[in-house]
Protein backbone atom coordinates (compact mmCIF):
# COMPACT_ATOMS: atom_id res chain seq x y z
CA UNK A 1 0.00 0.00 0.00
CA UNK A 2 2.95 2.06 -0.36
CA UNK A 3 4.98 3.73 -2.67
CA UNK A 4 8.74 4.45 -3.27
CA UNK A 5 9.71 7.77 -4.74
CA UNK A 6 12.93 8.97 -5.40
CA UNK A 7 13.96 12.71 -5.31
CA UNK A 8 17.59 13.04 -6.38
CA UNK A 9 19.93 10.60 -4.31
CA UNK A 10 17.02 10.64 -1.42
CA UNK A 11 14.35 7.91 -1.65
CA UNK A 12 10.92 8.46 0.47
CA UNK A 13 8.25 6.50 1.15
CA UNK A 14 4.25 7.03 0.71
CA UNK A 15 2.71 6.35 3.88
CA UNK A 16 -0.26 4.08 3.65
CA UNK A 17 -3.77 4.95 2.40
CA UNK A 18 -4.34 3.53 5.90
CA UNK A 19 -2.59 6.53 7.91
CA UNK A 20 -3.38 9.20 5.57
CA UNK A 21 -6.86 8.36 6.67
CA UNK A 22 -6.15 8.02 10.60
CA UNK A 23 -4.04 11.45 10.03
CA UNK A 24 -7.04 13.03 7.76
CA UNK A 25 -9.70 11.94 10.52
CA UNK A 26 -7.65 12.89 13.84
CA UNK A 27 -7.70 16.23 11.68
CA UNK A 28 -10.85 16.69 12.24
CA UNK A 29 -10.96 16.45 15.48
CA UNK A 30 -8.43 19.05 16.30
CA UNK A 31 -10.37 21.42 13.32
CA UNK A 32 -13.18 21.40 16.14
CA UNK A 33 -10.81 24.05 17.77
CA UNK A 34 -9.47 25.92 15.47
CA UNK A 35 -13.55 26.01 14.56
CA UNK A 36 -14.06 27.64 17.99
CA UNK A 37 -11.68 30.74 17.05
CA UNK A 38 -13.52 30.85 13.93
CA UNK A 39 -16.81 31.20 15.84
CA UNK A 40 -15.60 33.77 18.06
CA UNK A 41 -14.67 35.61 15.25
CA UNK A 42 -17.95 35.06 14.09
CA UNK A 43 -20.09 35.98 17.31
CA UNK A 44 -17.25 38.92 17.25
CA UNK A 45 -18.63 40.17 13.45
CA UNK A 46 -22.46 39.96 14.98
CA UNK A 47 -21.73 42.31 17.66
CA UNK A 48 -19.62 44.74 15.92
CA UNK A 49 -22.11 44.95 13.20
CA UNK A 50 -25.22 43.79 14.71
CA UNK A 51 -26.35 41.29 11.67
CA UNK A 52 -25.81 37.97 11.14
CA UNK A 53 -24.16 37.11 7.67
CA UNK A 54 -23.62 33.46 7.07
CA UNK A 55 -21.43 34.34 3.96
CA UNK A 56 -18.87 36.41 5.98
CA UNK A 57 -18.83 33.48 8.19
CA UNK A 58 -17.97 30.65 5.87
CA UNK A 59 -15.24 33.38 4.52
CA UNK A 60 -13.78 33.75 7.75
CA UNK A 61 -13.43 29.69 8.60
CA UNK A 62 -11.76 29.57 5.00
CA UNK A 63 -9.23 32.15 5.96
CA UNK A 64 -8.92 30.71 9.90
CA UNK A 65 -8.42 27.04 8.60
CA UNK A 66 -6.12 28.40 5.61
CA UNK A 67 -3.73 30.43 8.07
CA UNK A 68 -3.38 26.66 10.66
CA UNK A 69 -2.57 24.56 8.05
CA UNK A 70 -0.55 27.02 5.74
CA UNK A 71 1.25 28.18 9.08
CA UNK A 72 1.95 24.05 10.21
CA UNK A 73 2.95 22.91 6.64
CA UNK A 74 5.65 26.05 6.28
CA UNK A 75 7.07 25.75 9.38
CA UNK A 76 7.61 22.10 9.90
CA UNK A 77 5.64 20.21 6.88
CA UNK A 78 3.46 19.13 9.59
CA UNK A 79 0.05 19.48 11.41
CA UNK A 80 -0.13 17.91 14.99
CA UNK A 81 -1.66 14.30 13.41
CA UNK A 82 0.76 14.54 10.80
CA UNK A 83 3.36 14.45 13.29
CA UNK A 84 1.39 11.72 15.24
CA UNK A 85 1.09 9.49 12.33
CA UNK A 86 4.83 10.43 11.08
CA UNK A 87 4.04 11.99 7.70
CA UNK A 88 5.46 15.32 6.22
CA UNK A 89 4.60 17.27 3.46
CA UNK A 90 7.08 18.26 1.46
CA UNK A 91 7.20 19.61 -2.60
CA UNK A 92 7.63 17.09 -5.09
CA UNK A 93 11.80 17.48 -5.12
CA UNK A 94 11.56 17.47 -1.53
CA UNK A 95 11.92 20.77 -0.48
CA UNK A 96 9.90 22.17 2.89
CA UNK A 97 6.80 24.18 1.44
CA UNK A 98 6.38 27.95 0.14
CA UNK A 99 3.64 29.86 1.74
CA UNK A 100 1.84 30.30 -2.27
CA UNK A 101 2.45 26.30 -2.54
CA UNK A 102 0.82 25.55 1.00
CA UNK A 103 -2.22 28.14 -0.10
CA UNK A 104 -2.14 26.69 -3.15
CA UNK A 105 -2.34 23.22 -1.77
CA UNK A 106 -5.46 24.18 1.27
CA UNK A 107 -7.40 25.59 -1.54
CA UNK A 108 -6.85 22.56 -3.97
CA UNK A 109 -7.39 20.08 -0.88
CA UNK A 110 -11.50 21.03 -0.93
CA UNK A 111 -11.43 18.79 -3.97
CA UNK A 112 -11.82 16.30 -0.87
CA UNK A 113 -15.38 16.90 -0.18
CA UNK A 114 -16.51 20.35 -2.99
CA UNK A 115 -17.80 18.38 -5.77
CA UNK A 116 -19.90 16.08 -3.60
CA UNK A 117 -21.50 18.98 -1.61
CA UNK A 118 -21.79 21.16 -4.72
CA UNK A 119 -23.80 18.24 -6.66
CA UNK A 120 -25.74 18.09 -3.83
CA UNK A 121 -26.47 21.75 -3.64
CA UNK A 122 -27.11 21.26 -7.48
CA UNK A 123 -30.19 18.56 -7.08
CA UNK A 124 -31.57 20.35 -4.29
CA UNK A 125 -30.69 17.82 -1.80
CA UNK A 126 -31.10 18.65 2.37
CA UNK A 127 -27.95 19.62 4.35
CA UNK A 128 -27.94 15.90 5.43
CA UNK A 129 -27.60 14.44 2.16
CA UNK A 130 -25.23 17.30 1.58
CA UNK A 131 -23.04 16.02 4.08
CA UNK A 132 -23.70 12.38 3.13
CA UNK A 133 -22.54 13.44 -0.26
CA UNK A 134 -19.42 14.65 0.99
CA UNK A 135 -18.60 11.50 2.64
CA UNK A 136 -18.94 9.31 -0.12
CA UNK A 137 -16.67 12.06 -2.15
CA UNK A 138 -14.21 11.90 0.74
CA UNK A 139 -13.79 7.75 0.51
CA UNK A 140 -13.80 7.67 -3.23
CA UNK A 141 -11.49 11.09 -3.49
CA UNK A 142 -8.97 9.27 -1.16
CA UNK A 143 -9.05 5.95 -3.24
CA UNK A 144 -8.25 7.49 -6.44
CA UNK A 145 -4.70 7.81 -5.01
CA UNK A 146 -4.50 4.21 -5.24
CA UNK A 147 -4.65 4.78 -8.86
CA UNK A 148 -1.51 6.85 -9.40
CA UNK A 149 1.44 5.12 -9.18
CA UNK A 150 3.00 7.45 -6.85
CA UNK A 151 -0.21 6.74 -4.45
CA UNK A 152 -0.22 10.52 -3.74
CA UNK A 153 -3.31 12.59 -4.06
CA UNK A 154 -4.65 14.44 -6.98
CA UNK A 155 -4.44 17.83 -5.18
CA UNK A 156 -0.62 17.02 -4.29
CA UNK A 157 0.11 16.20 -8.09
CA UNK A 158 -1.62 19.44 -8.88
CA UNK A 159 0.50 21.82 -6.52
CA UNK A 160 3.72 19.78 -6.73
CA UNK A 161 3.18 18.44 -3.39
CA UNK A 162 3.98 14.78 -1.84
CA UNK A 163 3.18 13.06 1.65
CA UNK A 164 6.23 11.04 2.66
CA UNK A 165 6.78 8.46 5.67
CA UNK A 166 9.08 9.95 8.90
CA UNK A 167 8.61 6.62 10.44
CA UNK A 168 12.39 5.77 10.73
CA UNK A 169 13.03 9.08 11.01
CA UNK A 170 15.61 9.63 14.15
CA UNK A 171 15.02 12.61 16.48
CA UNK A 172 17.57 14.18 18.39
CA UNK A 173 17.72 13.03 22.09
CA UNK A 174 16.56 15.50 24.70
CA UNK A 175 18.53 13.75 27.29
Amino acid sequence: MTATLTAGAASTTTPSLRRRFASLLYEVVVLFGVALVSGAVGALFIAITGHQQDTAARIAAFLIFGAYFTWFWTRRGQTLPMQTWHIRLVTASGSPLTLQRAAARYAAAYLWFAPGVMAAWAVGWSREQALYAAGVNVVAYGLLALLRPDRQFLHDALCGTRLIDVQHERRPSTR
